[in-house]
Formats: structure tokens, sequence, C-alpha cells
């Protein structure tokens, strides 16, 4: 079973590793959504590329801003590495608090696509832990959650 609520994956861009995390908590059944604090304009299309390797198409995805609503949303709110106190305004950092979780990943901009694809899998391996430790969690009945 799933962890119930949104899991929120936030970096400044939106462009790349919030959109992979996204895509493989969509696809190990739980309910995520990105966003960032600058969305790019696109998708990086390396992380297209990278993450079609797995058989997911991020192509039609879009970077999407960052709001109080989605913080408020989330039952869990992660960052992707990002400088938390230098990206996030402060009320939204202040919202994020008590439900985040931030992961220091490279940023796979600009990075060759063996790089990208090693950013790609620490991102998965991730994302199914926050998937199997909500499925404990949820099994003793425990609400809260936290990593």
């Amino acid at each position: 079973m799933p962890l119930k609520g949104e899991v929120l994956f936030v970096c400044v861009e939106n462009a790349g590793r919030s959109q992979m995390a996204q895509a493989f908590a969509e696809k190990l059944g739980m309910k995520g959504s990105s966003a960032g604090t600058v969305p790019s304009s696109r998708v990086n299309p390396v992380v297209v590329e990278a993450m079609r390797e797995r058989g997911i198409d991020l192509s039609r995805r879009s970077p999407r801003i960052l709001t109080a609503d989605m913080i408020g949303n989330a039952r869990l709110v992660v960052t992707m590495g990002c400088s938390v106190e230098e990206a996030y305004p402060k009320p939204m950092l202040a919202a994020m608090q008590k439900k985040l979780v931030d992961w220091h990943l490279d940023d796979p901009k600009g990075r060759p696509i063996g790089e990208v694809r090693r950013i790609r899998d620490e991102i998965e391996k991730r994302v199914r832990k926050i998937a199997q430790e909500s499925d404990r969690r949820q099994d003793r009945g425990d609400q809260n959650y936290q990593l």
C-alpha cells in the first residue's frame, strides 16, 4: 500500500532530478508530484533519454512552479540537494520543515548520459526506499512518515 498523501519532489528548475523522482514514484504506485522555484522551459533532454531507457516517457512533461498549496498538500517534501535556504522563499521553507527530506544529489544539468544514468539510478533507489518504508509503516498503522 503506497504512502497516503502526496510525495512532492522539489528542485530549482524541475527539469531533471525532481522529474525523475516523480516518475519513479508514480511507477511504484505512489501519488507523486514535482516542482521548482525557478522552472526551466523544458525537461532536460538527456534526462528524458535516460528515463526512456527505463521505459518511462518524460518527453511530454513540463516543469512547474512550486506553490504553497503543493507544499500544504504533500505528506512528504523531498528536495534534491539544492541549497534549500537560498532557493526557497522563507514562508515556503517554514511550511516544509516538518516534512522535509533533502537528498543531496548531483544536478544532471550539463552532464553526459553516463553521469545522468548514475543520478537516475540513485534516485530510483531512494524512491523505492520511500515506497518500502511507507509500506512497513502503514502495515503498523503509523501514518507519520520520516526517513
